[in-house]
């Protein structure tokens, strides 16, 4: 999966912005495991949003649902088959799927509302993973360096609407570990340098979508934070964590029955 994926009105927003994903967005086996256990024994998934394919998985009969050609082309081999589709209005009959997983792409979808609807149009469970924005807002990234992520972030479809989307859900937390490989927005909370490597900021969608000229004011200011040893005054007692929590949340809704035979 993606950071984002889902459907827009018009050119789809990861045909402009999509570019690394293969590289910089690996799925990381502590996340695919929660991922995993959430789905329970559903034999069939619908991954919707699916991007570049992470954290599809493997062991079941999947179909992915993707609206950005550049995102589909950077699908790897043996990926799962891939229709070219939005959210809320996926090709996919009623109750013909055991979860439909969707994956840091409920804020990209035009009608958040009717892309849950979807969901559980079309699967007994629903799994998805998105994050609190409150939570996020405190991250030394946004609250010191790109205070501009938390003021947009607080508009988008994130973990209240897919709560209100998906009654009775079970919501809990995605930690990130120190050394996560999935290069989301909070991936390098305990390595600030990997921030200034425009090639690590490509494939986050919050940067990609501020204006240029304010992310890269920002990064100055970490750069000479750095030099100085002002962000290690701050936040050096962040180094020695295996993990933290910056708002990524797991939620789950539905029943765990088959509707279909395996």
């Amino acid at each position: 999966m993606t950071e984002g994926g889902g459907g827009t009105a018009g050119e789809p927003v990861y045909d402009r912005i999509g570019r690394g994903y293969t590289a910089q967005r690996v799925a990381d086996h502590r996340w695919q495991a929660a991922i995993d256990a959430a789905l329970g024994d559903a034999a069939t998934v619908v991954n919707v949003g699916a991007g570049a394919g992470s954290y599809e998985p493997a062991d079941r009969s999947t179909i992915a649902i993707e609206p950005s050609s550049r995102m589909i082309a950077q699908r790897p081999a043996g990926s799962a088959p891939v229709v070219r589709g939005v959210a809320e209005a996926l090709p996919v009959a009623d109750a013909t799927v055991d979860a439909a997983l969707a994956v840091l792409t409920t804020h990209h979808w035009t009608d958040a509302a009717a892309g849950l609807a979807e969901l559980r149009r079309v699967a007994a469970r629903q799994v998805v993973v998105t994050w609190a924005p409150e939570v996020t807002a405190r991250f030394w990234l946004v609250a010191d360096y790109l205070p501009e992520i938390a003021v947009h972030e607080a508009t988008l479809a994130t973990l209240a609407a897919v709560v209100a989307g998906l009654p009775g859900a079970e919501v809990s937390t995605l930690p990130v570990p120190a050394d996560i490989t999935d290069g989301v927005l909070g991936a390098h909370w305990a390595r600030p340098e990997a921030y200034l490597d425009p090639a690590v900021r490509t494939s986050i969608s919050s940067l990609s979508l501020l204006p240029g000229p304010v992310v890269e004011r920002a990064m100055a200011r970490l750069a000479a934070d750095l030099d100085s040893g002002a962000w290690h005054d701050r936040y050096g007692h962040l180094l020695g964590r295996a993990e933290t929590d910056l708002g990524y949340r797991l939620v789950v809704a539905g029943s765990r029955r088959r509707v279909t035979a395996g």
